[in-house]
């Protein structure tokens, strides 16, 4: 396992669609998850009046909350190799509620499976504008994770109908090509995950399919550099006290490397410090570098100067924090049109912090980016803009092109995501 290298796959689709019973199964046939844990969910699922069929689904939401209601709520994590990969299975919630757990997943995620349904009318809806499928897919492309598998599930309810599977493939191609992917790099493929079919055994049921199976199709996903060399950035998730100890921030390294005794700077507030030491599951660590997730003890700084939401880097290269950004969004909610002036709440890397949209610039073609429209009135779903954002308080953000992980965002409002997007550039700056 150490000897591979890790990628974090991102799980979506409509709630329907059936991916957390797909991946459920998925982890079963790969013996992570052995059968009588699965028998044992399927005699509770019985016991809630779902029958089984949320047996394999029950692998992912293991919290007690989400069997109850028979949905996705948090990120589940597992984890599971192929010949090529150590994978984390990053399971994302597909229900609307949720949508923001996919988009703080989707935003550590290397590639994706998207599941969409063989069964008549499912992806239909799936793929509709306002659709889940669509809206994932969307999200996906918009928050840079450029490298996605679709899988046509439910082919054993279809009767394994290679023109079943044919009719969900075009409407998938039409999808994947309209929120901007190239088609020769979407594998698409047919699965059975109540069945199990394609998942990690070529189908008996399929001879018609000659491809390769869900485990094979994860090999071709290829190694994302790490941005090591870049200046330090760390989001900070959380503040701990711990009594002997101190202050112990954690968060991801997004990137750069840290290592003790390294001079910080904690931003917006514009506090020095120093790192003391450095850990991760209560092993010092020498040095830290992107993409690993630690806690650290800092010298110089005190509870008060430091809280979520903050980023940590260098004096020399400081995170920049933005009064005012020029953004591109895409609208993927909203009951009638957003107007300049609207106020949603942005969450952006560990940053959650109400935004005013101070100004439409332009309407533009999702796939393309030409301005269609300048200057627009309103904007409504499924409409791609330029607009400036003003956060009410002066808020750590980067622009995308110099650190996409710190330069992609949501904007939510009443329970679920209005829209996604991805910083241009900061045109008013705070210093602190």
């Amino acid at each position: 396992m150490a000897n591979k290298d890790h990628l974090n796959l991102i799980i979506t689709g409509h709630i329907d669609n059936g991916k957390s019973t797909t991946m459920g199964h998925f982890l079963m046939e790969m013996g992570i998850v052995d059968e009588r844990t699965i028998a044992q969910h399927a005699v509770e699922s019985e016991k809630t009046g779902k029958g089984e069929t949320f047996k394999y689904a029950w692998v992912l939401d293991n919290i007690k909350d989400e069997r109850e209601r028979g949905i996705t709520i948090d990120l589940a994590f597992q984890k599971f190799e192929s010949k090529k990969y150590f994978f984390t299975l990053i399971d994302a919630p597909g229900h609307r509620d949720f949508v923001k757990n996919m988009i703080t997943g989707a935003s550590e995620a290397d590639c994706a499976v998207l599941v969409l349904s063989a069964k008549e009318g499912e992806t239909d809806t799936a793929v509709a504008p306002g659709g889940q499928a669509r809206e994932h897919a969307f999200l996906l492309k918009t928050l840079g994770v450029n490298q996605i598998i679709v899988a046509i599930n439910k082919m054993d309810i279809s009767n394994y109908s290679e023109d079943a599977f044919k009719s969900a493939k075009e409407k998938a191609e039409k999808l994947v090509k309209s929120v901007g992917y190239k088609l020769e790099q979407v594998p698409i493929i047919p699965v059975s995950g109540w069945k199990g079919d394609n998942l990690v055994k070529k189908s008996e049921n399929m001879p018609w399919w000659t491809g390769k199976t869900l485990l094979e199709t994860f090999d071709t996903f290829t190694l994302p550099e790490k941005p090591i060399g870049k200046p330090l950035r760390v989001p900070i998730q959380d503040v701990y006290s711990i009594t002997g100890v101190g202050i112990v921030p954690v968060g991801r390294v997004e990137t750069g490397q840290m290592k003790p005794n390294q001079k910080i700077i904690l931003m917006p507030s514009g506090v020095t410090g120093e790192i003391k030491t450095i850990e991760t599951h209560h092993q010092q660590l020498e040095s830290a570098q992107a993409g690993d997730n630690i806690g650290f003890n800092l010298r110089g700084v005190e509870k008060k100067d430091i809280k979520r939401g903050d980023v940590m880097g260098t004096p020399d290269a400081p995170p920049k924090v933005a009064k005012e950004f020029r953004a591109q969004i895409i609208i993927i909610h909203h009951p009638t049109a957003l107007a300049p002036g609207y106020t949603p709440v942005m969450h952006c890397h560990t940053s959650q912090v109400a935004a005013t949209i101070s100004a439409f610039e332009a309407k533009i073609n999702p796939s393309s980016g030409a301005v269609e429209e300048k200057n627009p009135k309103f904007l409504k779903v499924g409409d791609s803009a330029i607009v400036k954002i003003k956060p009410v308080r002066p808020t750590c953000i980067e622009t995308f092109q110099e650190f996409p992980e710190l330069g992609r965002f949501a904007l939510r409002d009443m329970g679920a995501t209005i829209a996604a997007g991805i910083v241009k550039e900061i045109t008013e700056e705070h210093k602190a």
